[in-house]
């Protein structure tokens, strides 16, 4: 559309020159706004082309099996600090980026809906630009109170709608009272409500126009099985734990082989994480990941994130660094090798570094650490649930993503 207004035709070879400055413009302003500027100036296309190489790159697109299109990587928000994500998240989209994962239970929803407000607000992007995820607390998932909690994160980010809604976790809390319930002597405090009633309010969520499209975080194998015999819409995405220590080759397979996307969370092995021990492996310093990334010139971090895009696997990395946010998004002018990836598929050791527990001291969310050279053999016991399902006794989420 945009060449076909670019007349006359004696301009065409400048124009089909410029197709990729008008794809980095579009990411630098709006679609809208670049289609306004070049059609109005289009004696501006060759000049535009001498600035592009200081143009950031953009995120290549998966698409759902809705036929949504998604960003393949996106800045994590999850352990972001208030006063800390609103720059990190205005950093994030003003260097590239398009998808800003995050949640109500991250407490910092209000930040990043500042952000977005600040970047739509000067010219950088409009909403249609952007791609948001959030996420349905555990103490919501009575159908009735799902779309409720939508609600109150599009109220804490300032949108009329989400791109994506995912289910947190499959277990529910107790309901009514406290975002982290437990009882007398600290356990966490569970409720019976199935999963399968919360996807129902997921349903509606998206049936609705509140979201775009809906998906779940944490399933695993027979959860997922259960929401696609009962669900009459299809999760386009399950958001797990995944980095070279715990690759979730069966998981992606599996869920490659019913049409949904996985989304790696943690993609750098959580090395910022409060609960670990001086002597725990660091995945971005071992010696064959470091060995990789001076062959290529580039850092461990985006090795480990290249990774998974070559494995057709969302991930959104997290940091509040500027100069990280901006390494962690140049990605995309490599690609590792097929030995390199087996190097790299070779760590998997069942590494789970994040299990879901309560710090009820702090009252936030904290995840218990189990050594990623075990085998979890260490991992709490589990009780059952009223649906026959395994559940942890200490609210691990160890059986959750397996």
């Amino acid at each position: 559309m945009i060449v076909a207004t670019l007349q006359p035709v004696h301009h065409l070879p400048t124009i089909l020159l410029s197709l990729p400055m008008i794809a980095a413009l579009t990411r630098t302003f709006s679609a809208t706004s670049t289609q306004r500027l070049l059609c109005q100036t289009p004696y501006l296309i060759p000049f535009c082309l001498r600035h592009l190489a200081t143009m950031s790159a953009s995120s290549p697109m998966v698409t759902f099996n809705n036929g949504q299109q998604y960003p393949i990587l996106g800045l994590g928000t999850w352990k972001s600090k208030p006063g800390e994500v609103c720059q990190a998240v205005k950093n994030a989209i003003s260097c590239g980026y398009r998808h800003i994962d995050g949640a109500l239970i991250y407490g910092n929803e209000n930040e990043v809906g500042a952000a977005i407000k600040a970047k739509i607000e000067d010219g950088t992007v409009t909403r249609d630009d952007l791609f948001i995820t959030s996420k349905c607390w555990n103490i919501y998932h009575s159908q009735h109170l799902v779309v409720p909690s939508l609600k109150e994160s599009l109220t804490s980010l300032g949108l009329d709608y989400l791109d994506l809604y995912l289910i947190h976790w499959p277990m529910g809390y107790q309901e009514g009272g406290a975002k982290f319930p437990v009882d007398s002597n600290g356990k966490t405090q569970y409720s019976d409500v199935d999963y399968l009633d919360t996807w129902k309010g997921m349903e509606e969520a998206q049936k609705s126009g509140l979201t775009k499209s809906i998906g779940v975080s944490n399933f695993n194998k027979k959860q997922i099985e259960r929401v696609l015999a009962e669900g009459t819409i299809k999760p386009v995405t399950n958001q797990i734990e995944c980095h070279p220590y715990l690759n979730q080759r069966k998981m992606i397979d599996f869920c490659r082989s019913k049409g949904i996307y996985i989304t790696a969370y943690s993609p750098l092995g959580s090395p910022d994480r409060p609960w670990a021990k001086p002597d725990d492996p660091l995945l971005m310093e071992d010696p064959k990941i470091v060995a990789i990334a001076e062959k290529y010139k580039k850092t461990p971090a985006q090795i480990l994130i290249r990774y998974q895009i070559q494995r057709d696997v969302i991930v959104i990395p997290k940091s509040v660094t500027k100069s990280r946010i901006e390494s962690n998004f140049q990605v995309f002018d490599f690609e590792l090798s097929s030995e390199d990836m087996k190097i790299i598929d070779s760590f998997d050791c069942n590494g789970r570094v994040l299990h879901l527990t309560w710090s009820v001291t702090f009252n936030i969310v904290f995840f218990c650490y189990y050594s990623v050279l075990g085998a979890l053999s260490a991992s709490p016991g589990l009780a059952g649930s009223s649906r026959g399902e395994a559940r942890p006794v200490l609210g691990s989420g160890a059986s959750w993503a397996k």
